[in-house]
């Protein structure tokens, strides 16, 4: 399979659609942080860089959570890796 190698070494698979949303949306790390602690979900600034560069698990609240600060689907920040299978 592709995506191992791809993949390989990595926590999560979506840290880079992460980075790239967030930029998108001309958020610093820390104005994401900050909101997602608005609707309860505390990833402080570190954890999140850590999170982008594939170094961190997600839970399923914080991807959740993360996709709808961002506003965009879960299926979108996980669009690499699904066209990797």
């Amino acid at each position: 399979m592709n995506n191992n190698r791809k993949f390989k070494n990595k926590l999560n698979v979506i840290g880079k659609q992460i980075k790239n949303c967030r930029k998108e949306n001309n958020l610093t790390i820390q104005e994401l942080s900050d909101k997602l602690m608005l609707i309860g979900i505390d990833i402080p600034k570190n954890s999140l860089q850590r999170l982008e560069n594939g170094n961190r698990i997600i839970k399923d609240y914080e991807l959740a959570g993360i996709s709808k600060i961002l506003n965009v689907s879960v299926d979108l920040l996980l669009k690499d890796f699904i066209e990797d299978l």
